[in-house]
């Protein structure tokens, strides 16, 4: 009887001494796993705020090559549309987004080595601020639609109407407001017509290099 109880007793702690290594080794698995988890999450971080720093730091030099019209042209909408396809529309809406700040505490990223509110308050600041617009419609069509071809062009195309939309009609307004009165003709003769042919081809630069170095970007 007494050789039972003890025979029952070694069996308990035997039992719980593998209970205990098991839970050891799932707890130590776990933490492990988290920690792997945590460190992935960190590093992934940290490159999406090295492209986001780059894309901006891209677009701000794109900004410098500048010819003064009524409108600067400028390599701007190049560089914008490269950070689009080659970062995808959440980094490159940051990008945007980082860049247009910058200029707007005083930073010179601007056309003609400018910057400040003014220039975002201006008669061509919502050019500027539409390429915020550009960016949001490139990341809703390419999240919910696809990342295909056919579909970054039309979420490029359509962000181009929709940045000179929003900048012609803040054009017009600020003009009008410091100037006087100015016809919507007039105003895409300056504004716009100008740089539809030039925009487009420089999608198409942007297309093609974002072929050719996108499958190197993670």
């Amino acid at each position: 009887m007494n050789d039972t109880k003890v025979q029952n007793t070694d069996n308990k702690i035997e039992s719980g001494r593998e209970n205990f290594a098991s839970a050891r080794t799932s707890a130590r698995t776990s933490a492990q796993a988290f920690a792997n988890g945590k460190g992935s999450s960190s590093a992934s971080r940290t490159l999406d705020l090295a492209y986001i720093a780059i894309g901006a730091a891209l677009i701000s030099v794109c900004s410098w090559i500048s010819i003064p019209t009524a409108v600067p042209f400028t390599l701007q909408t190049f560089a914008v549309f490269a950070v689009l396809l080659l970062i995808g529309g959440k980094r490159g809406i940051m990008s945007i987004l980082t860049y247009i700040l910058m200029g707007a505490v005083g930073v010179p990223v601007f056309s003609g080595f400018t910057g400040g509110m003014g220039i975002l308050l201006g008669k061509t600041g919502g050019y500027i601020l539409g390429f915020l617009l550009t960016g949001v419609i490139y990341f809703l069509f390419t999240k919910f639609l696809s990342e295909k071809l056919l579909v970054e062009i039309l979420a490029l195309v359509l962000g181009l109407l929709v940045c000179y939309a929003f900048g012609t009609g803040w054009f017009m307004y600020i003009y009008m407001r410091d100037t006087g009165a100015v016809g919507l003709a007039t105003v895409l003769s300056w504004c716009v017509f100008p740089f539809i042919i030039p925009d487009l081809v420089k999608m198409a630069v942007a297309f093609v290099i974002a072929r050719r170095v996108k499958p190197i970007i993670k």
